[in-house]
């Protein structure tokens, strides 16, 4: 039997927002729920179907594959949810909504016995400056990045002589009081444990009940060739320490390049403005100019050249991310631009071969001759 379309199966359009979708797997999923509906395949089998296609519509990439291949984008192989089974992967999906609808259910159910009130730490950021050359051959770099680490003498518990915390009393580890005011159920924060779920009977001397420490931490990066402002490296478990031996958070370290005396650059491209003097423009000649690489290129100027042309040299730009120099993937080209160089602090015999030139030079200069043209025939339209 053929599967449904996923958005048809949780009742919204296709351009539905996340937050839409959400809504809607939520409403259904409430409805379906098999908890709510004791012995009934019916439900069972739609609440699979609504879970499945949530699984697939929430994630961005897997939603852009269906939007474009439908069903097929997971046939064979093609990256399907996991199971094999067409329920999709149920943690992963109702982990987003179990805690709204059925939080006190699963409560009861454990007979009070609490639950784990283990977090994960914050996520922190970096900000790293490296030089155009760094980025284009690589580099490792030594950083200091302040932040908390699980404490050592307690291994995280966050109480003397690592002991586990208690399941607190006055919530029964739920982490939330609820109080009856005539027909209404008012839910706050359980005053005891600050809605942990958990007490520390006796609190680390170290760390006092916290469980982390603030710690610099020193690590070394790997920041790969062909990065650019904007570039973002993720060191998983390098962010804060997680509270009751929850997991740490991840490190983001965004790259700004710096700008460079010599070379522009855009992407893979750099670019460089040489200046040429006004013989060599005129009779063409050789230049050498730099290269990123630390080397040297000679470069053939034609004769008669005007400012601003360019030349190219192929690959001699910047290489692309996750690739060095001279392996996989192609570099980028460097563009010399020619700036012509009007010389200055002339002698006079220098002058007088200037104005010697000048006299026998009216073929020379077409530019101008064409721009004049054009002047003279707007003063006479002008007059007319």
């Amino acid at each position: 039997m053929a599967k449904r379309d996923y958005y048809e199966v949780l009742g919204v359009a296709p351009g539905a927002s996340a937050d839409e979708i959400k809504k809607a797997y939520r409403s259904k999923a409430k409805q379906l729920h098999p908890d709510r509906n004791k012995d009934c395949k019916v439900s069972e089998a739609a609440f699979k179907e609504v879970n499945e296609a949530y699984e697939c519509l929430k994630d961005d990439q897997k939603k852009a594959a269906y939007d474009r291949f439908g069903h097929a984008a997971f046939e064979n192989g093609g990256g399907g949810f996991g199971r094999g089974n067409g329920q999709g992967d149920f943690g992963s999906a109702f982990a987003d909504v179990f805690e709204d609808l059925f939080g006190d259910m699963m409560g009861r159910r454990a007979g009070g016995a609490g639950r784990s009130r283990a977090s994960r730490g914050q996520d922190l950021r970096y900000n790293l400056r490296v030089s155009l050359e760094e980025a284009y051959n690589g580099v490792q770099k030594a950083i200091t990045v302040p932040g908390s680490v699980a404490c050592a003498a307690c291994n995280g518990t966050g109480a003397e002589g690592a002991v586990e915390p208690a399941t607190c009393p006055t919530c029964s580890g739920m982490g939330k009081v609820r109080a009856t005011q005539g027909f209404f159920t008012v839910e706050r924060t359980c005053p005891t444990c600050n809605g942990q779920g958990q007490i520390v009977k006796n609190p680390c001397t170290e760390c006092r009940g916290a469980g982390r420490v603030q710690k610099e931490r020193t690590l070394s990066v790997n920041i790969p060739a062909g990065v650019e402002t904007g570039t973002r490296i993720r060191l998983a478990g390098e962010g804060d320490a997680g509270t009751r031996g929850g997991p740490a958070g991840d490190l983001y370290i965004f790259i700004e390049v710096k700008d460079h005396p010599i070379f522009l650059r855009d992407g893979r491209m750099l670019a460089c403005q040489v200046p040429v003097s006004m013989a060599t423009a005129a009779l063409g000649g050789e230049i050498e100019v730099p290269t990123i690489d630390g080397g040297r290129s000679r470069v053939k100027v034609p004769a008669g050249t005007q400012s601003g042309k360019q030349l190219r040299l192929r690959g001699k730009g910047m290489p692309p991310l996750r690739h060095g120099p001279g392996l996989n993937g192609e570099a980028g080209d460097m563009l010399i631009e020619l700036a012509v160089e009007t010389p200055v602090n002339l002698t006079s015999r220098q002058k007088e071969l200037l104005r010697e030139f000048e006299a026998t030079s009216a073929d020379n200069n077409p530019q101008t001759q064409g721009f004049f043209h054009k002047i003279k025939g707007f003063w006479d339209e002008m007059k007319g």
